[in-house]
């Protein structure tokens, strides 16, 4: 699948979903963020089930400063609409290939339990 622009528009409404959305903050001019597309783009190509999804910060200020997104690339994974992995930097194709599939394995009744005992 290829990937979806996200927009202050959407970007509730497709990451509120069931299942895994990965966001990429990115910006046209960022060298790291340019390098890294074909990866994404590759990754997305791999995993039909997941929504790639891309922010152009340049586009979407309100997004970026929504999540305090200080550096790009930032990789964001979410998943059944709670966020689950946020952090700067290109990922090889490896790492972003280990982070899909760590994400997958979370036992997201477990990791709602967590968020529950650290708001109290």
């Amino acid at each position: 699948m290829a990937t979806v622009e996200l927009t202050t528009d959407n970007f509730d409404e497709v990451t509120s979903r069931d299942g895994i959305v990965l966001v990429d903050f990115w910006a046209s001019w960022c060298g790291p963020c340019v390098r890294f597309a074909p990866t994404y783009q590759r990754s997305s190509e791999k995993h039909p089930d997941i929504v790639f999804g891309k922010v152009d910060t340049e586009a979407q200020p309100e997004l970026a400063m929504k999540f305090d997104i200080r550096s790009i690339p930032t990789i964001m994974a979410i998943r059944d609409g709670v966020i689950v992995f946020s952090q700067p930097g290109a990922l090889p194709e490896s790492a972003l290939e280990s982070l899909i599939e760590k994400v997958g394995e979370l036992d997201m009744d477990e990791v709602r339990k967590q968020l529950e005992s650290h708001s109290h």
